[in-house]
């Protein structure tokens, strides 16, 4: 329930004084299913949020007086992340809420907040590996490593990490040859945004190659073993000779589809929906289908667009796009997705443009041999 406001000499019925007692074993909740700023009327409620997708949560200044509490909860699949808006909000443990993850937001003032997660506050850990660089994100001061190739991260101390996988990109599809069957582009590799706790060890990273003539489908990107780490598929590869474009084979979770060829008989895209989803690419016609990206499938020439992960790496939004799908078309490069390279093949008369590495945007359709996918890229993120 929302606070109340009674005036002096009010006198409360029976009803009120129920309402009142009831919030302190049954408080109100706010059902969220997109990315949410709170409100006045937030304080002394749970906010509770259930997306599949990544979410936010904005805390802003000017709303709520000190003493106040918001209790967050969320029971989507998708990462829900605490995000100080024009206040500050410090933690001990992370802002990043997986599915069933949840705390109490408690304002200490008016324009500054502290968030105490459930589990008794857990705090980040620490560790080494790739490169490291520093960010400040909202206040808050991170650690980044950055691995672009296979490599170790070593935990020195036990805690959560924030973390990023961005799986390899699939290949375009092969031409058949100079004036027909238009092959499409490859689908873009996986991305995994999550958080998990990790004990002191050392944990293999692996960064997924790109898809190539063979094998064409691009590779996953993983930390830790294949049967407890955590792990994201690559990016299916483009159609050929009229084909449609493959779905990503691999039990483990992410990558999209690649675009489907084009023939006399259209061929569609597939994909590969899960957990953390993969979009279709699309179908080809004339000119050949454009791979599917992490965020969007794709389309007729062109891929689908990448995910912004770049209020996670504290840059301007728009800045920083991972899982761009490549193109297809017919006499003329197709683009990649949003962000990205990884443009589609020249139909009948080019070669496809490969994918770069570090982004997992697919390469494009077309050429002999196909253009290549873009490797992947791993991020771990830790307080500092």
């Amino acid at each position: 329930m929302a606070k109340q406001d009674f005036t002096a000499g009010q006198i409360l019925t029976a009803n009120q004084m129920d309402t009142l007692q009831a919030n302190d074993y049954n408080w109100t909740v706010s059902a969220k299913t997109a990315s949410y700023t709170l409100a006045a009327a937030d304080a002394g409620t749970v906010i509770q949020m259930n997306s599949a997708s990544a979410t936010t949560i904005t805390v802003n200044t000017s709303l709520f007086t000190a003493g106040d509490t918001i209790r967050i909860t969320n029971i989507g699949a998708g990462t829900c992340t605490i995000t100080a808006g024009t206040a500050t909000v410090n933690t001990s443990g992370s802002l990043a809420l997986a599915q069933y993850g949840g705390g109490t937001l408690y304002a200490q003032s008016a324009s500054s907040f502290i968030f105490f997660p459930y589990g008794g506050g857990v705090s980040y850990g620490s560790a080494t590996g790739g490169s490291s660089s520093s960010v400040n994100i909202g206040g808050v001061t991170y650690t980044i490593l950055t691995f672009t190739s296979d490599s170790n991260l070593v935990v020195s101390k036990a805690g959560i990490f924030d973390f990023i996988l961005v799986a390899g990109g699939g290949a375009g599809g092969l031409r058949y040859n100079s004036t027909q069957i238009i092959p499409g582009g490859g689908g873009a590799g996986g991305v995994l945004l999550g958080t998990a706790y990790l004990t002191p060890a050392t944990y293999a990273v692996v960064v997924g190659a790109g898809g190539a003539a063979t094998p064409w489908e691009g590779f996953g990107s993983s930390i830790g073993d294949s049967t407890t780490g955590i792990a994201v598929a690559g990016g299916g590869r483009g159609g050929c000779y009229g084909g449609a474009g493959a779905e990503r084979q691999n039990a483990s979770k992410g990558g999209s589809g690649g675009g489907g060829a084009g023939s006399d008989v259209p061929t569609a895209g597939l994909s590969y929906n899960n957990a953390v989803t993969g979009y279709a690419g699309a179908t080809g016609s004339t000119s050949g289908g454009g791979g599917g990206g992490a965020s969007a499938a794709g389309t007729v020439s062109n891929g689908g667009a990448g995910r912004d992960i770049s209020a996670w790496l504290g840059q301007s939004a728009g800045t920083t796009y991972k899982g761009g799908g490549g193109g297809g078309c017919a006499y003329s490069s197709g683009t990649g997705g949003t962000g990205g390279v990884g443009g589609g093949g020249a139909g009948g008369n080019g070669t496809g443009t490969n994918g770069t590495a570090g982004t997992a945007n697919s390469g494009g359709g077309g050429g002999a041999p196909a253009a290549a996918g873009g490797s992947g890229i791993v991020y771990v993120r830790f307080r500092t």
